[in-house]
């Protein structure tokens, strides 16, 4: 056939030469990247330690149950809090975000009481008045009234008022609710005087809003958990269909990889197209109707989303955006349709390589599976870390005492030689934390938390493409398919990444680790910034997010690539990458041709299944197959599963075109592998099979009439 490379090679590197020897991933190999390995174990075993330090000094109790300002918890049975299930804050202003309120941090004495107030008091009035009995349940336990007004507030014996609040996770927020444009607190009724006077409360503006934010976050949340308790068993046959559709698609593509990608893409035209008729119809019904005109802005954030959908700038928006998904979509097909039929010999290929190794559509459950183990214990890890913190008490005196500011434990401090120095002195609640090193590390621990859980995350999808790339290698290497083929090619991918390269795969882990948690501190102190008026920091921050996001996405894709040259060469990390990144480079135009098309037509069967699937729900939880029209559940929120279904259904589909994702870019490289290494003669033939050889000479007649 002669040599028909094209004139860029030599461009980028140095082409692969003929060897007579080379039949695919080589067995005899070293192993690489032994220093990234050790760094990796070590790392190992410093997490291990961080879990069991974390677990030591950590108590995920405090999730389930809050804890007073001496850490006992409340309305725990068996403590002397049992009857006493709420928490109840002596100054809630000072709890500035309602995350603070959650993670236990919040800056003020915090004691258990048997319920939440119902009333309007100040400790003032109430002295002088019936209710001093009712206000006394809401002081530190054995406050004996024996001091004066001043005294009392000073030492932080009881709170200086009393605001009718409302339960949430079992902490007392303020009832806070807007009547004729004014805030009020509580019912009127329930006021100190009785008469529905208005009390001033813009000092507790800043804290009761944000709690009344999650205080309707949490109604929202048990909705939505009482729509998945009457609704997992029929979103669990949603995801069952789409894993059936999944594996029906594979299946089919084995077969019939040319009808099945025409019907494919003709099958997502119509349900986008469907989808943009249905929302157009929803708008043309909406109109006239009382309300259905306002905008999205004037209504601003409703808890109940089904409000939005009777509005027709809703579906007015929904139609504008699928309209012009389906616009993209019909014009990269117009402009791609000549490179879409070579793309379909690639598939065609990727299809025989799946079939015959059929068990690589189950390695994505055992990735799964470990990463799941990766949340799992990052997850705890980081519980138990944020519950580590203790209640600090110092040393508080208005006269100049030389104690004043350091730590005291106020059980033992009145018959301290502290309290015989200082009479006037008092031992009060300061903080939540600690003083010891542990406490002063924890946001150093959280981080390298975080960092070990994205450097582990990623071994383990590095491991998943490394087996992968080398059970396909070794089909597409073996030259009479698939006699040729060795045996269980998946086990022994699988056992040569492991044996050989954890520490390519570590070290290639290691540098995506880094660019994400870079990410996600960018992140953090973009919030931080947020309240900042520096528009120089924000344009800087965003042009930082901007890059670090196009450099992930860049090292993930030489990642990849890499790790199909680990797997074929068994070289290492660096070399890998390098020999990837400049054979794709030798081969730009072919990259463009076929690579991206295919990524194009497997994002296309993914929205093909999830449109299917999500479809279907839509209409069975909205009560509209009259066939099972009272088998569907009655819903708050039938978004809810309607979501569920569909993000579980693209992670299904997404896991099986994983696979066939990995098999493509892995026989692509080995394609350009062999056109670089063979010429086609009967000397130095080509491993490709006749389907690439087809698609060969059709690249090479449509360069030869460019």
């Amino acid at each position: 056939m002669g040599d028909e490379r094209p004139h860029y090679y030599g461009k980028h590197g140095t082409p692969q030469k003929y060897d007579p020897t080379f039949k695919g991933p080589i067995y005899n190999r070293g192993c690489t990247d032994v220093i990234c390995c050790v760094f990796l174990l070590l790392a190992i075993v410093g997490y291990v330690a961080v879990g069991i330090i974390a677990w030591t000094h950590g108590d995920p109790r405090k999730v389930i149950y809050p804890t007073d300002s001496r850490g006992e918890f409340c309305g725990q049975k068996g403590t002397k809090n049992e009857n006493k299930p709420y928490l109840f804050y002596f100054n809630i202003v000072k709890c500035a975000s309602p995350l603070v309120l959650l993670e236990f941090q919040c800056p003020t004495p915090q004691i258990c009481v048997e319920k939440c107030p119902d009333r309007y008091l100040t400790y003032l009035n109430a002295r002088s008045s019936r209710d001093f009995e009712y206000y006394k349940q809401f002081c530190v336990p054995g406050f004996k009234d024996n001091k004066g007004v001043a005294e009392v507030l000073r030492d932080g014996d009881c709170p200086a008022v009393l605001i009718p609040s409302k339960p949430l996770a079992r902490r007392c927020f303020p009832a806070i609710h807007a009547h004729k444009g004014v805030l009020m607190v509580g019912n009127e009724t329930t006021y100190e005087d009785g008469h529905g006077s208005r009390k001033n409360i813009t000092d507790l503006v800043e804290g009761a809003k944000k709690a009344n934010g999650v205080l309707e976050a949490r109604q929202l949340a048990m909705r939505i958990f009482e729509d998945y308790t009457v609704s997992w068993y029929w979103i669990i046959i949603g995801l069952v269909i789409a894993m059936a559709m999944s594996l029906l698609f594979i299946i089919l593509l084995r077969f019939l990889a040319g009808i099945m990608v025409w019907v494919m893409i003709i099958m997502v035209v119509l349900v986008l197209g469907y989808g943009i008729f249905h929302c157009y119809m929803e708008y043309s019904r909406l109109r006239g109707e009382a309300g259905s005109d306002v905008s999205l802005v004037d209504l601003g954030f409703q808890t109940d989303f089904r409000v939005y959908l009777h509005l027709r700038q809703t579906w007015l928006a929904f139609m504008i955006i699928l309209s012009i998904l389906e616009v993209i979509i019909i014009l990269l097909l117009i402009f791609l349709r000549k490179r879409i039929l070579i793309a379909i010999a690639l598939i065609k290929e990727a299809s025989r390589a799946v079939g015959y190794v059929m068990c690589s559509l189950l390695y994505p459950l055992v990735t799964f599976f470990l990463l799941c183990l990766c949340i799992a214990y990052w997850a705890s890890t980081a519980v138990f870390l944020s519950t580590s913190n203790e209640a600090v008490y110092k040393i508080f005196d208005d006269s100049s005492c030389s104690l004043t500011a350091k730590t005291c434990n106020p059980e033992t401090f009145p018959s301290s030689n502290e309290s015989r120095l200082c009479p006037n002195a008092r031992c009060q609640f300061a903080f939540y934390g600690g003083e010891s090193g542990y406490h002063r590390a924890l946001l150093g621990l959280q981080i390298f938390n975080a960092f070990m859980f994205f450097w582990l995350a990623n071994f383990v999808l590095a491991l998943g493409q490394v087996t992968l790339a080398g059970a396909f290698a070794s089909y597409y290497w073996a030259l009479r398919k698939p006699d040729d083929l060795p045996a269980f090619p998946l086990f022994s991918a699988f056992g040569r990444a492991l044996r050989y390269h954890t520490g390519s795969l570590a070290f290639g882990a290691l540098i995506l680790a880094i660019v994400q948690i870079i990410r996600v501190i960018l992140e953090y102190l973009d919030q931080r910034l947020k309240a900042a008026e520096n528009k120089f920091a924000k344009c800087l921050m965003t042009c930082l997010k901007c890059c670090f996001w196009c450099l992930e996405k860049f090292i993930k894709f030489l990642n990849r690539n890499a790790y199909i040259m680990i797997a074929i060469y068994g070289t290492n990390f660096c070399t890998s990458a390098r020999n990837a990144f400049f054979l794709l480079m030798r081969n730009i135009i072919r990259v463009a041709v076929l690579d991206k098309v295919t990524d194009f037509l497997f994002l296309l069967g993914k929205l093909l299944i999830v449109g299917s699937v999500g479809i279907l729900a839509f209409f069975f939880f909205t009560h509209r197959i009259r066939i099972v029209q009272d088998t569907a559940p009655p819903l708050n929120y039938y978004w809810v599963p309607i979501l569920t279904v569909i993000v579980g259904s693209y992670l299904i589909a997404h896991g099986f075109f994983s696979v066939y994702g990995m098999c493509v870019d892995t026989l692509f490289l080995c394609f350009l592998e062999d056109l670089e290494r063979n010429d086609g003669s009967a000397e130095r033939p080509y491993f490709m099979s006749s389907t690439l050889k087809k698609l060969l000479n059709k690249t090479n007649k449509k360069a030869a009439e460019s």
